[in-house]
Protein backbone atom coordinates (compact mmCIF):
# COMPACT_ATOMS: atom_id res chain seq x y z
CA UNK A 1 0.00 0.00 0.00
CA UNK A 2 2.87 2.60 1.05
CA UNK A 3 4.84 1.57 -1.79
CA UNK A 4 1.98 2.30 -4.12
CA UNK A 5 0.90 5.57 -2.45
CA UNK A 6 4.68 6.95 -2.75
CA UNK A 7 4.26 6.19 -6.57
CA UNK A 8 1.30 8.45 -6.78
CA UNK A 9 3.07 10.74 -4.75
CA UNK A 10 5.73 11.21 -7.40
CA UNK A 11 3.54 11.14 -10.15
CA UNK A 12 1.88 14.16 -8.99
CA UNK A 13 4.58 16.24 -7.44
CA UNK A 14 6.99 15.49 -10.17
CA UNK A 15 4.51 17.75 -12.42
CA UNK A 16 2.53 20.20 -10.38
CA UNK A 17 4.16 23.80 -10.45
CA UNK A 18 6.21 23.10 -13.90
CA UNK A 19 5.14 21.91 -17.17
CA UNK A 20 2.51 19.25 -16.26
CA UNK A 21 -0.54 18.46 -14.71
CA UNK A 22 -1.52 14.61 -14.13
CA UNK A 23 -3.21 15.06 -17.65
CA UNK A 24 -0.59 16.33 -19.09
CA UNK A 25 -1.94 20.06 -19.56
CA UNK A 26 0.87 22.54 -19.62
CA UNK A 27 0.13 24.65 -16.33
CA UNK A 28 1.77 28.70 -16.51
CA UNK A 29 1.07 29.68 -12.59
CA UNK A 30 1.36 33.49 -12.02
CA UNK A 31 0.22 33.49 -8.74
CA UNK A 32 3.17 33.86 -6.71
CA UNK A 33 7.34 33.20 -7.22
CA UNK A 34 7.08 31.00 -4.15
CA UNK A 35 5.77 28.23 -6.12
CA UNK A 36 8.61 26.99 -7.94
CA UNK A 37 9.95 23.63 -7.53
CA UNK A 38 13.23 23.28 -6.51
CA UNK A 39 16.03 22.20 -9.37
CA UNK A 40 18.05 18.98 -9.93
CA UNK A 41 20.86 20.52 -8.67
CA UNK A 42 19.26 22.30 -5.67
CA UNK A 43 18.09 18.39 -4.96
CA UNK A 44 21.92 17.46 -5.56
CA UNK A 45 23.01 19.64 -3.31
CA UNK A 46 21.27 18.40 -0.60
CA UNK A 47 21.82 15.41 -0.68
CA UNK A 48 25.18 16.21 -0.67
CA UNK A 49 24.80 18.75 2.16
CA UNK A 50 27.43 18.15 5.82
CA UNK A 51 25.25 18.38 8.45
CA UNK A 52 25.19 18.98 12.37
CA UNK A 53 22.57 20.39 15.08
CA UNK A 54 22.24 24.50 14.07
CA UNK A 55 20.50 24.99 17.57
CA UNK A 56 24.14 24.05 18.70
CA UNK A 57 25.47 25.98 16.10
CA UNK A 58 27.02 22.94 14.95
CA UNK A 59 25.42 22.57 11.05
CA UNK A 60 28.68 23.34 8.46
CA UNK A 61 26.42 24.28 5.76
CA UNK A 62 23.73 26.49 7.35
CA UNK A 63 26.70 28.08 8.98
CA UNK A 64 28.54 28.71 5.40
CA UNK A 65 25.40 29.84 4.03
CA UNK A 66 25.20 32.89 6.82
CA UNK A 67 28.90 33.62 6.45
CA UNK A 68 28.04 34.19 2.55
CA UNK A 69 25.22 36.07 3.13
CA UNK A 70 26.73 38.53 5.59
CA UNK A 71 29.29 39.42 3.22
CA UNK A 72 27.04 39.66 0.46
CA UNK A 73 25.17 42.44 2.19
CA UNK A 74 28.18 44.08 3.80
CA UNK A 75 27.08 42.60 7.59
CA UNK A 76 28.41 41.21 10.46
CA UNK A 77 26.36 38.43 11.06
CA UNK A 78 23.33 36.40 9.58
CA UNK A 79 20.86 33.73 11.04
CA UNK A 80 18.89 31.51 8.75
CA UNK A 81 15.09 31.02 9.46
CA UNK A 82 12.42 28.80 8.06
CA UNK A 83 10.24 31.43 6.64
CA UNK A 84 10.47 35.36 5.49
CA UNK A 85 7.75 36.45 8.11
CA UNK A 86 9.64 34.63 11.11
CA UNK A 87 12.73 37.33 9.51
CA UNK A 88 10.97 40.07 10.00
CA UNK A 89 9.63 38.82 13.47
CA UNK A 90 12.86 37.97 14.98
CA UNK A 91 13.84 41.08 13.66
CA UNK A 92 11.75 43.29 15.20
CA UNK A 93 11.72 41.84 18.35
CA UNK A 94 15.61 42.10 18.04
CA UNK A 95 15.65 45.99 17.32
CA UNK A 96 12.92 46.20 20.12
CA UNK A 97 14.47 43.71 22.45
CA UNK A 98 15.28 46.34 25.49
CA UNK A 99 11.96 48.77 24.60
CA UNK A 100 9.12 47.78 26.35
CA UNK A 101 7.25 50.44 25.13
CA UNK A 102 8.59 50.39 21.28
CA UNK A 103 6.62 51.31 18.52
CA UNK A 104 7.27 51.26 14.86
CA UNK A 105 6.78 52.93 11.59
CA UNK A 106 5.72 50.81 8.78
CA UNK A 107 4.29 51.12 5.28
CA UNK A 108 0.45 50.93 5.42
CA UNK A 109 0.46 48.66 1.93
CA UNK A 110 3.49 46.70 3.47
CA UNK A 111 3.85 42.97 4.12
CA UNK A 112 4.14 43.14 7.61
CA UNK A 113 1.25 44.97 7.97
CA UNK A 114 -0.89 43.18 5.87
CA UNK A 115 0.11 39.61 5.66
CA UNK A 116 1.91 38.87 8.51
CA UNK A 117 -0.84 38.28 10.95
CA UNK A 118 -0.41 41.23 12.61
CA UNK A 119 2.81 39.54 14.69
CA UNK A 120 4.49 42.90 15.71
CA UNK A 121 1.03 43.28 18.05
CA UNK A 122 -0.01 40.03 19.32
CA UNK A 123 3.76 37.97 19.18
CA UNK A 124 6.32 40.94 20.01
CA UNK A 125 3.95 43.76 21.78
CA UNK A 126 4.99 46.64 19.70
CA UNK A 127 2.99 49.22 18.27
CA UNK A 128 2.50 50.72 14.46
CA UNK A 129 2.46 53.99 13.20
CA UNK A 130 1.19 52.95 9.41
CA UNK A 131 1.74 55.81 7.25
CA UNK A 132 1.43 55.70 3.35
CA UNK A 133 4.04 54.82 0.33
CA UNK A 134 3.87 56.81 -2.44
CA UNK A 135 3.42 55.68 -6.52
CA UNK A 136 7.17 54.90 -6.02
CA UNK A 137 7.33 52.60 -2.34
CA UNK A 138 8.42 55.71 -0.27
CA UNK A 139 7.53 57.04 2.72
CA UNK A 140 7.16 61.57 2.38
CA UNK A 141 10.11 62.61 5.14
CA UNK A 142 7.33 64.69 6.93
CA UNK A 143 4.81 62.03 7.30
CA UNK A 144 8.04 60.02 9.52
CA UNK A 145 8.79 63.12 11.48
CA UNK A 146 5.25 63.58 12.24
CA UNK A 147 5.10 59.96 13.76
CA UNK A 148 7.96 59.85 15.39
CA UNK A 149 7.89 60.35 19.08
CA UNK A 150 10.73 60.00 21.63
CA UNK A 151 10.32 58.98 25.27
CA UNK A 152 10.17 62.41 26.98
CA UNK A 153 6.25 61.90 27.36
CA UNK A 154 4.66 59.67 29.15
CA UNK A 155 1.52 59.57 26.81
CA UNK A 156 3.29 58.21 23.86
CA UNK A 157 5.65 54.83 23.10
CA UNK A 158 9.02 55.15 21.58
CA UNK A 159 9.96 55.26 18.16
CA UNK A 160 12.26 52.64 17.71
CA UNK A 161 12.28 50.92 14.36
CA UNK A 162 11.50 52.19 10.32
CA UNK A 163 10.63 48.97 8.75
CA UNK A 164 10.85 49.14 4.32
CA UNK A 165 9.82 46.72 1.90
CA UNK A 166 11.89 46.42 -1.11
CA UNK A 167 10.80 45.03 -3.94
CA UNK A 168 7.63 46.57 -2.65
CA UNK A 169 4.84 43.49 -3.39
CA UNK A 170 1.66 45.65 -2.93
CA UNK A 171 2.79 48.24 -5.55
CA UNK A 172 3.78 45.99 -8.52
CA UNK A 173 7.64 44.97 -7.28
CA UNK A 174 8.92 48.88 -6.97
CA UNK A 175 12.78 49.09 -6.84
CA UNK A 176 13.84 51.36 -3.97
CA UNK A 177 17.42 52.95 -4.92
CA UNK A 178 20.11 52.96 -2.26
CA UNK A 179 19.66 56.16 -2.19
CA UNK A 180 16.52 56.55 -0.57
CA UNK A 181 17.40 53.88 1.63
CA UNK A 182 20.33 56.04 2.79
CA UNK A 183 18.37 59.10 3.55
CA UNK A 184 15.84 56.95 5.57
CA UNK A 185 19.23 55.26 7.62
CA UNK A 186 20.39 58.79 8.08
CA UNK A 187 17.13 60.27 9.24
CA UNK A 188 16.65 57.25 11.27
CA UNK A 189 20.38 57.69 12.96
CA UNK A 190 19.54 60.88 14.07
CA UNK A 191 16.39 60.45 16.18
CA UNK A 192 18.10 57.06 17.67
CA UNK A 193 16.03 54.51 15.72
CA UNK A 194 16.94 51.57 13.31
CA UNK A 195 16.04 50.68 10.02
CA UNK A 196 15.31 47.17 8.76
CA UNK A 197 14.37 46.10 5.20
CA UNK A 198 11.67 43.27 4.89
CA UNK A 199 13.97 42.09 1.55
CA UNK A 200 11.99 39.22 0.57
CA UNK A 201 12.50 39.99 -3.33
CA UNK A 202 15.89 42.12 -2.26
CA UNK A 203 17.55 40.53 -4.95
CA UNK A 204 15.02 41.21 -7.71
CA UNK A 205 16.16 45.48 -6.86
CA UNK A 206 19.77 44.70 -6.71
CA UNK A 207 19.38 43.36 -10.50
CA UNK A 208 16.90 45.72 -11.57
CA UNK A 209 19.24 48.47 -10.06
CA UNK A 210 21.96 47.11 -10.82
CA UNK A 211 23.60 47.73 -7.43
CA UNK A 212 26.01 44.87 -5.67
CA UNK A 213 23.39 44.47 -2.10
CA UNK A 214 25.92 45.93 0.29
CA UNK A 215 25.55 48.60 -1.33
CA UNK A 216 22.07 48.64 -1.86
CA UNK A 217 21.34 48.19 2.19
CA UNK A 218 24.00 50.04 3.17
CA UNK A 219 21.50 52.54 4.92
CA UNK A 220 19.55 49.74 7.07
CA UNK A 221 20.57 48.17 9.64
CA UNK A 222 19.13 44.65 9.12
CA UNK A 223 17.37 42.74 5.75
CA UNK A 224 15.40 40.06 5.65
CA UNK A 225 16.52 38.21 2.48
CA UNK A 226 14.05 35.42 1.60
CA UNK A 227 15.11 32.34 -0.57
CA UNK A 228 12.10 30.71 -1.56
CA UNK A 229 10.48 33.55 -3.55
CA UNK A 230 12.31 34.51 -7.19
CA UNK A 231 15.31 32.55 -5.98
CA UNK A 232 13.75 29.32 -6.06
CA UNK A 233 14.86 27.58 -2.98
CA UNK A 234 11.90 25.35 -1.21
CA UNK A 235 12.27 27.65 1.85
CA UNK A 236 14.08 29.40 4.53
CA UNK A 237 15.32 33.23 4.86
CA UNK A 238 18.32 34.32 6.25
CA UNK A 239 18.34 37.62 8.32
CA UNK A 240 21.39 39.91 8.40
CA UNK A 241 22.42 42.48 10.24
CA UNK A 242 25.39 43.80 13.04
CA UNK A 243 26.49 40.71 15.32
CA UNK A 244 24.25 41.71 18.87
CA UNK A 245 21.79 42.22 16.63
CA UNK A 246 22.16 38.60 15.20
CA UNK A 247 22.45 37.49 18.81
CA UNK A 248 18.78 38.99 19.70
CA UNK A 249 17.65 37.53 16.76
CA UNK A 250 19.05 33.88 17.49
CA UNK A 251 17.43 34.15 20.99
CA UNK A 252 13.61 35.44 19.50
CA UNK A 253 14.01 32.54 16.69
CA UNK A 254 14.23 30.09 19.74
CA UNK A 255 11.09 31.89 21.19
CA UNK A 256 9.37 31.63 18.02
CA UNK A 257 9.94 27.95 17.40
CA UNK A 258 12.24 28.58 14.35
CA UNK A 259 15.05 26.36 16.38
CA UNK A 260 16.11 24.09 13.62
CA UNK A 261 18.46 21.06 13.88
CA UNK A 262 19.95 18.88 10.44
CA UNK A 263 18.78 21.61 8.44
CA UNK A 264 21.87 22.14 6.37
CA UNK A 265 20.33 19.48 3.96
CA UNK A 266 17.71 22.64 3.30
CA UNK A 267 20.33 25.61 3.40
CA UNK A 268 22.30 23.95 0.92
CA UNK A 269 19.60 24.67 -1.61
CA UNK A 270 19.35 28.47 -0.30
CA UNK A 271 22.87 28.68 -1.04
CA UNK A 272 22.38 27.14 -4.30
CA UNK A 273 20.08 29.41 -4.89
CA UNK A 274 22.10 32.43 -3.86
CA UNK A 275 24.74 31.54 -5.63
CA UNK A 276 23.27 30.75 -8.94
CA UNK A 277 20.09 32.00 -9.58
CA UNK A 278 20.50 35.56 -9.25
CA UNK A 279 21.58 36.99 -12.25
CA UNK A 280 18.67 35.15 -14.25
CA UNK A 281 16.13 37.14 -12.73
CA UNK A 282 16.60 39.86 -15.30
CA UNK A 283 14.75 37.41 -17.63
CA UNK A 284 12.18 37.38 -15.17
CA UNK A 285 11.78 41.00 -15.09
CA UNK A 286 12.07 41.05 -19.29
CA UNK A 287 8.67 38.47 -19.28
CA UNK A 288 7.00 40.76 -16.44
CA UNK A 289 7.80 43.71 -18.78
CA UNK A 290 6.87 42.18 -22.00
CA UNK A 291 3.15 40.85 -19.91
CA UNK A 292 2.90 45.03 -18.73
CA UNK A 293 3.36 46.14 -22.37
CA UNK A 294 1.28 43.53 -24.34
CA UNK A 295 -1.67 44.06 -21.56
CA UNK A 296 -1.51 48.23 -21.62
CA UNK A 297 -1.44 47.88 -25.32
CA UNK A 298 -4.80 45.87 -25.62
CA UNK A 299 -6.62 48.08 -22.81
CA UNK A 300 -6.39 46.96 -19.77
CA UNK A 301 -5.94 49.30 -16.93
CA UNK A 302 -2.06 49.10 -15.37
CA UNK A 303 -0.56 50.81 -12.04
CA UNK A 304 2.11 53.15 -12.97
CA UNK A 305 0.80 53.37 -16.80
CA UNK A 306 2.15 50.05 -17.45
CA UNK A 307 5.85 50.66 -15.87
CA UNK A 308 7.36 47.10 -14.09
CA UNK A 309 10.89 47.28 -12.30
CA UNK A 310 10.85 43.58 -11.61
CA UNK A 311 8.92 40.38 -11.47
CA UNK A 312 5.32 41.73 -10.42
CA UNK A 313 2.50 42.81 -12.97
CA UNK A 314 -1.31 44.13 -11.62
CA UNK A 315 -3.67 44.74 -14.38
CA UNK A 316 -7.91 45.61 -13.82
CA UNK A 317 -10.23 44.13 -16.31
CA UNK A 318 -11.53 47.13 -19.08
CA UNK A 319 -14.17 48.28 -18.78
CA UNK A 320 -15.76 46.48 -22.49
CA UNK A 321 -14.17 42.77 -20.98
CA UNK A 322 -16.11 39.75 -21.86
CA UNK A 323 -15.56 38.32 -18.69
CA UNK A 324 -16.11 39.51 -14.51
CA UNK A 325 -13.21 39.19 -12.45
CA UNK A 326 -14.75 36.72 -11.05
CA UNK A 327 -14.79 34.87 -14.17
CA UNK A 328 -11.43 35.13 -15.65
CA UNK A 329 -9.07 32.95 -13.18
CA UNK A 330 -11.68 30.10 -13.67
CA UNK A 331 -12.09 30.67 -17.33
CA UNK A 332 -7.96 30.82 -18.09
CA UNK A 333 -7.16 28.07 -16.26
CA UNK A 334 -9.52 26.17 -18.20
CA UNK A 335 -8.33 27.00 -21.20
CA UNK A 336 -4.90 27.97 -21.39
CA UNK A 337 -3.76 26.11 -18.35
CA UNK A 338 -2.33 29.23 -16.28
CA UNK A 339 -2.68 30.14 -13.33
CA UNK A 340 -3.47 33.67 -11.89
CA UNK A 341 -4.49 35.59 -8.32
CA UNK A 342 -7.01 38.16 -8.21
CA UNK A 343 -9.19 39.99 -5.44
CA UNK A 344 -6.37 42.83 -5.04
CA UNK A 345 -6.93 46.49 -3.80
CA UNK A 346 -9.08 49.05 -5.43
CA UNK A 347 -12.27 47.62 -4.54
CA UNK A 348 -10.71 43.46 -5.56
CA UNK A 349 -10.77 44.09 -9.30
CA UNK A 350 -7.10 44.17 -9.41
CA UNK A 351 -4.92 40.92 -10.58
CA UNK A 352 -1.66 40.02 -9.28
CA UNK A 353 1.03 38.17 -11.90
CA UNK A 354 4.46 37.13 -11.04
CA UNK A 355 7.36 35.78 -13.41
CA UNK A 356 9.59 32.91 -11.99
CA UNK A 357 12.18 30.62 -13.30
CA UNK A 358 9.43 28.01 -13.73
CA UNK A 359 7.73 30.30 -16.75
CA UNK A 360 9.43 30.57 -19.70
CA UNK A 361 9.23 32.71 -22.98
CA UNK A 362 6.47 29.99 -24.10
CA UNK A 363 4.76 30.41 -20.82
CA UNK A 364 4.35 34.42 -20.93
CA UNK A 365 3.00 33.75 -24.88
CA UNK A 366 0.42 31.63 -23.52
CA UNK A 367 -0.54 33.97 -20.46
CA UNK A 368 -1.14 36.59 -22.65
CA UNK A 369 -2.83 34.85 -25.45
CA UNK A 370 -5.00 33.68 -22.75
CA UNK A 371 -5.84 36.81 -20.87
CA UNK A 372 -6.53 38.96 -24.25
CA UNK A 373 -8.51 37.13 -26.08
CA UNK A 374 -10.79 35.80 -23.15
CA UNK A 375 -11.55 39.37 -22.30
CA UNK A 376 -11.08 41.57 -24.87
CA UNK A 377 -14.19 42.08 -27.65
Amino acid sequence: FMAALWRNYRLVGSHVGRRFSTNNKRIVDLRSDTVTQPTSAMLHAATQATTGDDVMGEDPTVTALEDYAAELFGKDKALYVPTGTMGNMCAILSHCHYNKSAEMIIGSKSHINLYEGGGYANLAGVSCKQIPEDDHGMFAFDDIRDAYFCDDDDHYAKSTLICLENTHNMLGGIALPASYISSIGEMARERDMKVHIDGARIMNAAVALNTPPSSLCEGADSISVCLSKGLGAPMGSVLVGEAEFIRLARRARKRLGGGMRQVGVIASMGMHALTNNVDRMADDHSRAQRIASELKAAGFFLPRDGKVDTNIVFFALPENSKLTKEELPRRIFEKYGVKIAGGYSKGGRMFRLVTHMDVDDEGVDTAIEGIISLCIP
